[in-house]
């Protein structure tokens, strides 16, 4: 079983001030099932997890709707305001949905880099826990030192590190990056999703030159740590699906060591299924 670990949908009619301006014109329409579908049946792939791309209770509720209607959609990544008052009730109540697997505040666009190591996102962290929810992280590796206490916090709550924390490889900067993520890394409850390099890349989209860091999260993370997602259409800025779904099988055959059958069918497919506790799969 293969799965796409992140993926989004939007509509243009729910997003009116938000990212994607219009100059990005590879990503400033509507996307839908219709439009993944093609992409998934040609690479083979099974199943994806719908991740939030709003601060918005209203778009979570949407993608669940879609996630009911879409047969391979087998989780939902939403949102919640963690410092609301009643974000654990919030949390309660989306939590029935049986498709909603996780929550992701939109950490790397919020000015203060310790916004989620503060106290007062505790209670939603706790309930979160409490009903088997993830904890996804979009953050940027300035970010990372703040979430290290944040995990440190909660042992019980699994996390998983959206897009690698986005490593600066357009510079071909690794450090202080791995070292923060190793520090990561240390802790059993946390896992890192190999998604979103090539949008990172700049011209460095050759297999050779994110290699580096796709070892490195391999060396920190191991096979049952890690999960491949494509994030697309975020992805159509940089490469079609196809391409990074190629690149992605590139960069595994050099890993070293080699990962066996099994580790590979983990990275594609198996750690998702674990982490979010998907159905059907």
């Amino acid at each position: 079983m293969i799965v796409d670990a992140h993926q989004h949908f939007w509509r243009l009619q729910d997003r009116l001030g938000e990212w994607p301006p219009a100059e990005l014109a590879a990503i400033h329409r509507d996307f839908g099932p219709q439009d993944l579908a093609p992409h998934l049946e040609a690479a083979g792939v099974d199943a994806t997890v719908l991740v939030q791309s709003l601060p918005s209770l209203a778009d979570t509720h949407w993608m669940l709707s879609v996630a009911d209607a879409t047969p391979w959609v087998r989780g939902v990544v939403g949102w919640v305001d963690f410092k609301a008052a009643d974000a654990p009730e919030q949390i309660a109540e989306l939590a029935r949905h049986p498709l909603l697997k996780g929550l992701r505040p939109m950490l790397q666009g919020m000015p203060d880099d310790d916004w989620i190591a503060d106290p007062a996102c505790d209670p939603a962290a706790e309930a979160m826990q409490r009903h088997g929810l993830v904890f996804d992280a979009l953050v940027l590796p300035r970010q990372l030192p703040g979430l290290r206490r944040f995990a440190q916090r909660h042992p019980g709550l699994s996390l998983v590190i959206d897009h690698a924390a986005k490593p600066f490889i357009a510079r071909s900067e690794i450090e202080p990056w791995r070292s923060d993520m190793a520090a990561l890394a240390a802790l059993p409850q946390v896992h890192c999703k190999l998604s979103g390099l090539l949008t990172e890349a700049g011209q460095q989209r050759e297999a050779a030159d994110l290699q580096p860091y796709t070892q490195a999260l391999w060396d920190l993370f191991g096979p049952r740590r890690l999960l491949w997602g494509s994030d697309w259409p975020v992805l159509r800025l940089a490469a079609d699906y196809a391409d990074w779904w190629e690149v992605a099988h590139r960069l595994a055959r050099r890993l070293k060591p080699a990962p066996h059958l099994d580790d590979l069918r983990a990275l594609f497919g198996g750690n998702a299924i674990r982490l979010y506790r998907l159905e059907s799969c």
